[in-house]
């Protein structure tokens, strides 16, 4: 992208992360997972940051100014961003998961306060880095698991989501590639897979109980990554000179149950794709685009990570 981003206040979250000149930033889904780390990120490196959700945080956070918008307002979102003129925005805003609300809220709330937020920021003329969902390739919430056409899956693994969420984070792109041909800013789109927070890894209680002799098929074939990992993404994209639409799998480079992927795969699905190249541990999701296009490395594990006592954003929800 045309602007650039990075720089660390807690180099005991961030140790490898060079400084970069400031950016004017506006994060929308600012008090929620992935967007509180990002604006302790940003902000904590000295950029000017603006976070947007629903509420504003009681406390706030130290150089940032919070607005309480529904994004899902196309004159709300216009005028917020409009009036900030950002030079990049990043979007977490959305319902994070299937289940949480019902499939025609999920879908409707998604596609709607993605679609205001990215003509919002074409009128401007900001980039655009926001997050996506390893869920448009269909099988994390398939009603059937199937098996990808092959392993590892990468960005150009063909997509057939059969549920609200993944369909709605695929139209997504699809309003990526159309403010693109309309603004001529450029749009990444990071597909993370199972978002864990140091400290707090939900998936440890899957690993413990894990047999596969009867667990059920896992639709992301058991990856997953570190919520610091994909904010270090987010600033990789920032700094990038993206033209156009891409996007780019965020997932840490292993599986989280400390066993052979594809055996894993085979002896739980009772068979892998005939395309298969995983050795060991190694995730199903390809992250080599990344590594190739934007110099990205997962550099958090499960096995570390699990236990780590990192705070993150204090004004979180």
């Amino acid at each position: 992208m045309k602007h650039s981003s990075a720089g660390c206040r807690n180099a005991e979250i961030y140790p490898s992360s060079p400084a970069r000149s400031a950016v004017n930033v506006l994060v929308t889904g600012a008090t929620g997972g992935i967007g509180s780390w990002v604006v302790e990120r940003l902000a904590g490196a000295g950029h000017a940051v603006v976070g947007v959700d629903l509420d504003r945080p009681p406390g706030g956070r130290e150089g940032v100014r919070f607005y309480a918008a529904d994004l899902t307002d196309h004159g709300q979102a216009r005028e917020l961003i409009q009036t900030e003129s950002p030079d990049a925005v990043v979007h977490c805003a959305s319902i994070p998961r299937l289940g949480e609300r019902p499939g025609a809220e999920t879908f409707r709330t998604n596609v709607d306060c993605t679609y205001n937020t990215f003509v919002a920021a074409g009128t401007v003329d900001a980039d655009v880095v926001w997050t996506s969902s390893e869920s448009l390739y269909g099988m994390p919430f398939a009603r059937e698991p199937r098996l990808p056409e092959y392993l590892p899956i990468d960005e150009g693994h063909p997509k057939a989501p059969e549920d609200p969420y993944g369909t709605s984070k695929l139209v997504c792109e699809e309003l990526a590639e159309m403010v693109v041909r309309r603004y001529g800013i450029s749009v990444a789109s990071l597909r993370p897979s199972w978002v864990n927070y140091p400290g707090s890894y939900e998936l440890s209680a899957v690993r413990e109980s894990f047999d596969p002799a009867t667990a059920e098929p896992s639709g992301n074939f058991w990856s997953y990554v570190d919520v610091r990992d994909v904010v270090s993404l987010v600033e990789r994209a920032l700094e990038a000179e993206i033209a156009g639409h891409e996007p780019y799998l965020a997932v840490a480079a292993d599986n989280y149950l400390g066993r052979e992927t594809a055996a894993t795969i085979e002896a739980v699905f009772g068979d892998v794709p005939d395309d298969c190249a995983l050795e060991g541990e190694e995730s199903a999701f390809s992250t080599a685009k990344a590594r190739r296009e934007l110099g990205w490395e997962p550099e958090h594990g499960w096995r570390d990570a699990e236990n780590e006592e990192v705070p993150g954003a204090e004004f979180r929800r």
